[in-house]
């Protein structure tokens, strides 16, 4: 063997790896205190990667825990990390997590803030598998908010796209439930 033997992770990064294995496992509680323990650790390194990291998933255990608004705290601290660090696909999957979180503590404008910029990237990266399904909770909220027009609206959209790629049932499916929600269904 010519190998040179692995380098021990760091306390901070050991004590995040640990954090995810209790995450996986449903045990919250003890993820919590591991992942608490990174991040003061990555504080301390200045590893901004680590402590965006480490905010994601302990707003996760939160989310699991049901403490929305401090899983909403952790979210947005990790997502004000990673768009320092430029990380357009962890915004992203952020964002996919604050919409959930936004519309358990019912924001719903906030929520919609979050697709849009899903939107957004989905549409710079020329993903319409993307955007439908942002489309999809958008219409969700909309609904979730009495606005049946907006909601039949972005229903619309997604019948456009399917059209686009020649997927005739699926859009005039959704066109089907565009026009039922505008006639009051």
């Amino acid at each position: 063997m010519t190998g040179k033997p692995a380098e021990p992770l760091d306390p901070a990064r050991a004590q995040y790896k640990e954090g995810r294995e209790h995450l996986k496992q449903g045990e919250l509680a003890a993820a919590a205190m591991a992942l608490h323990n990174s991040l003061k650790g990555f504080e301390e390194q200045g590893d901004r990667q680590g402590m965006a990291n480490a905010c994601d998933r302990l707003g996760d255990v939160c989310a699991g825990r049901e403490e929305f608004g401090l899983a909403l705290e952790h979210y947005l601290r990790a997502r004000e990390l990673c768009r320092e660090l430029g990380d357009p696909f962890s915004l992203l999957s952020l964002d996919k997590k604050l919409v959930g979180v936004y519309r358990q503590l019912g924001q719903p404008e906030q929520a919609q803030a979050c697709c849009s910029r899903m939107l957004d990237h989905y549409g710079d990266t020329k993903n319409p598998r993307g955007m439908v399904e942002i489309l999809e909770v958008l219409a969700v909220l909309y609904l979730d908010g009495g606005q049946q027009d907006k909601a039949a609206d972005a229903l619309r959209t997604i019948a456009s796209i399917h059209r686009n790629f020649k997927h005739e049932r699926t859009a005039q499916r959704y066109e089907q439930q565009a026009q039922e929600l505008e006639q009051g269904r």
